[in-house]
């Protein structure tokens, strides 16, 4: 172990820690295609969910088999047939996605019960809990073409899901369901996954995909999409793999349903599930029709983490101290660059009785998070809330800054130009005087 390999995993347990608290007793569905099966990541994807498991998280399984059914369908002497993407399932295929249901079900099952040797899970004792848990319907006859067999959710058993969850059993569903007559039908496994999470109020749909993940087009990946970014990406001819495409669907209907988020994550990538759980970015895509990221005012239980986030510069010289009762009596003041719950940064208002120039003040961002252009979001915060109050220049006194500021339209003034309002300019300090003559709305 190097030297600094010490301080890298307590920093990363320590940022891990607000998630282990905030997902201990959440229902997650986890959703995989049967590509798993064939790779050799199973074995490590089984122990991670072990390991959500044993942290408390309430998880619900849904395992593919669309390889494993090709493969017999191929061994029949038989034909995959596809329209638009969906399986056509006759007779043989049917035989053949009951087989491979259950194969896959089983081996979920023996690596769950096995006691996870060579893992962090090790002598671990972990239920298991299968069933006929989903209600189907057929697919039907659409533009001519009769899916046979295939079948769509008509209702998932949520009661009894939630009875097996509240015993502390991992609850697997494979892509089958069952009629009120009897007959069994071949499901679509992302719809499934999305049903599951909608019919339990799930806090977490998390579709592991082929590939890299929903891809922004310039090489990256979208790291976070709102519901409506989401629906106009599966409405448009973006190309996506198949895979992503169908979680990417099936993500929106379950965020439109009432599921709080939902993740695609390349399951490839070592140890997917937990970055993407709990380090503070991930590494997948987010969809989420709640204010995951954003600036709003700041409120007195803030005043800790201003506290924080503000000390190591004043500490250097850079900020001006402000003990915490000035900060709870002026926390009205300030405005917080807030991202899943944590404060990454500040910056306060202060204006002048009868003066139209208002001072912009502790503008500052955690270190751990000065990219993304936070400190731009709350200066432009700033500049809309003195607006808003009738104000039509901004002032800022810096001694490191003045680049940045410069850069953003302000321009150097004098300390005589400050507003007769306020207090004493300190001449010991020699902070540069900036002002920015507010423009009338936000560009667009």
């Amino acid at each position: 172990m190097s030297a600094e390999s010490p301080t890298r995993f307590v920093d990363w347990f320590r940022l891990s820690a607000p998630y282990i608290r905030a997902h201990r007793d959440r229902t997650f569905v986890i959703v995989f295609g049967g590509e798993v099966f064939q790779s050799n990541g199973l074995r490590d994807l089984v122990y991670d969910v072990a390991l959500l498991h044993g942290l408390g998280v309430r998880v619900v399984l849904v395992a593919g088999s669309r390889p494993q059914i090709e493969k017999r369908i191929r061994e029949r002497g038989g034909a995959s047939r596809v329209e638009r993407g969906v399986r056509i399932t006759d007779r043989d295929a049917l035989a053949a996605a009951k087989e491979a249901a259950g194969t896959n079900r089983v081996e979920l099952e023996r690596l769950l019960s096995m006691g996870l040797p060579n893992s962090p899970m090790a002598g671990a004792r972990v239920r298991v809990a299968a069933g006929n848990f989903v209600t189907a319907r057929p697919y039907g006859v659409v533009d001519g073409v009769d899916y046979a067999h295939t079948g769509r959710v008509r209702r998932v058993d949520a009661e009894a899901i939630g009875q097996r969850l509240d015993e502390g059993a991992i609850v697997i569903l494979t892509p089958l369901g069952y009629s009120v007559t009897g007959e069994a039908f071949n499901l679509g496994t992302p719809e499934l996954a999305a049903e599951t999470a909608v019919a339990l109020g799930a806090d977490k749909l998390v579709a592991l995909v082929e590939g890299k993940g929903v891809l922004d087009g310039k090489g990256g990946i979208h790291t976070e999409l709102s519901l409506p970014e989401a629906e106009a990406l599966v409405a448009s001819k973006r190309r996506f793999a198949q895979d992503v495409r169908q979680h990417l669907e099936a993500a929106t209907r379950a965020v439109r349903g009432g599921v709080r988020r939902a993740h695609l994550v390349g399951r490839r990538e070592e140890g997917a599930l937990l970055r993407e759980l709990y380090t503070r970015d991930g590494i997948g895509t987010l969809i989420t029709s709640e204010l995951y990221e954003g600036v709003r005012p700041a409120r007195l239980r803030d005043v800790p983490s201003l506290m924080a986030i503000l000390e190591p510069l004043e500490r250097a010289g850079v900020l001006v101290h402000r003990p915490q009762q000035v900060l709870e009596e002026d926390v009205d003041r300030f405005v917080v660059a807030e991202r899943d719950g944590l404060v990454l940064g500040c910056a306060a208002l202060y204006t002048f009785e009868g003066e139209a120039m208002g001072e912009l003040a502790c503008l500052a961002v955690s270190d751990r998070f000065r990219e993304a252009g936070r400190g731009e979001r709350l200066l432009h915060a700033i500049e809309r809330r003195a607006r808003d109050e009738g104000l039509t220049h901004l002032f800022v006194l810096t001694t490191q800054g003045s680049h940045w500021f410069i850069e953003r339209g302000f321009a150097p003034a004098r300390p005589k130009d400050l507003p007769a309002g306020r207090k004493r300019y300190d001449r010991r300090r020699k902070s540069k005087v900036l002002v920015k003559r507010l423009p009338l709305a936000d560009a667009r």
